[in-house]
């Protein structure tokens, strides 16, 4: 068995190929997801592949690619999630989150209820990741909160 404290995300990148433009509040929105998510994470392949891991994020024919690689000895593995049963969150996270930047520069009143439906969105989403990635890969709630934010930003498209 794997030493737990090694069963986290060392590295992650986004295929850059997958996005051809960000906004400054969605280049920050990813900074600040990666930070966090390398500071603290729990990533653990059912598969038993030794981490920590180097994990590379891509979207190719509408599907979702995690491919991991074991720092410990090179191994590597591919997971393939159809996004489909992410679309509508995805869309609506985008909506509420452009609400968000629009109120951040009037009407502040509106921010903190706008904040909570985005939260809210959030948490579906993150909920949803562990869903899918149930019997594949197991993540803790912070930790499928901040790769959903880094799948949201991979579906932005020109």
């Amino acid at each position: 068995m794997t030493d737990a404290p090694q069963q986290r995300i060392a590295a992650i990148t986004l295929d850059q190929r997958s996005v051809l433009r960000r906004s400054p509040a969605i280049e920050h929105e990813r900074a600040i997801a990666i930070t966090d998510l390398l500071k603290d994470n729990r990533f653990a392949p059912d598969s038993g592949l030794a981490g920590p891991f180097d994990v590379h994020l891509a979207i190719a024919e509408n599907r979702l690619a995690l491919e991991m690689r074991s720092a410990a000895d090179g191994s590597s593995e591919t997971i393939v999630l159809p996004l489909a049963p992410f679309r509508r969150i995805v869309k609506d996270y985008f909506l509420v989150c452009e609400s968000y930047y629009k109120a951040l520069r009037g009407k502040l009143a509106q921010v903190e209820a706008i904040d909570v439906g985005r939260r809210s969105l959030h948490d579906e989403g993150a909920a949803l990741l562990i869903e899918r990635l149930a019997g594949k890969v197991a993540i803790d709630h912070d930790t499928a909160r901040r790769l959903f934010t880094l799948i949201c930003v991979l579906h932005l498209r020109a």
